[in-house]
């Protein structure tokens, strides 16, 4: 394969993946929109800032993204919880954690110690995804011995389709204070329960 093959075929990877990044924003912003119908939560699109770097006249300017501090998404569910997150996605078989930039990560860290539910949700070839809490995206080489997560690791985070095609990634967060919790002793729990199983076959 040539140089220009090559590169080729990179551009139309880097096409395909961001196609693919923007099909997944537009689920969450239709699970948003069914939320906010069903007065469970209202949940919007941070705005990404743009610097004007050059007047064309008659209105019309060449302007760049700034690097954005804010949460891809933010809103409150009702009774009051604020909530935080980014959404990732990815076409690999692992998200790294620096797809979470520094800025992003200083973002949901400050929002998880006020008390919001902050968290990443992860979209795997636009087949498996999983809301993964903050605690547990920010610990990942504590927790799994790397700075990425599998679809394996990030399972009792999984999140489901309900109804017409709704990607439900608030589930489980409406009854509580903190966002974490459940998914935290679910994780706990399945960790034990391996441990346990490993320790009885050493014991057999």
């Amino acid at each position: 394969m040539t140089k220009t093959e090559k590169a080729l075929l990179l551009r139309r990877q880097n096409q395909l993946n961001r196609h693919r990044g923007a099909q997944f924003e537009d689920l969450i912003r239709a699970a948003c929109d069914y939320y906010r119908g069903r007065g469970v939560a209202d949940i919007e699109k941070t705005p990404e800032e743009m610097k004007p770097i050059k007047n064309m006249g008659k209105g019309h300017f060449v302007a760049v993204y700034v690097k954005k501090a804010q949460a891809d998404f933010k809103g409150f569910l009702r009774g009051g919880l604020a909530v935080n997150f980014e959404a990732k996605h990815t076409d690999t078989p692992r998200m790294e954690q620096d797809r979470v930039t520094p800025e992003q990560a200083d973002r949901l860290e400050r929002a998880f110690k006020y008390g919001a539910a902050a968290f990443v949700v992860c979209s795997f070839s636009g087949r498996d995804f999983f809301r993964v809490p903050w605690e547990v995206w920010r610990s990942m080489k504590a927790r799994y011995g790397h700075k990425y997560i599998t679809i394996q690791e990030a399972e009792p985070f999984r999140i489901t389709f309900g109804g017409p095609g709704v990607l439900l990634f608030l589930e489980g967060l409406e009854e509580k204070k903190n966002g974490v919790q459940k998914e935290e002793a679910g994780e706990d729990e399945r960790r034990g329960t391996a441990s346990g199983a490993r320790q009885d076959d050493c014991l057999g």
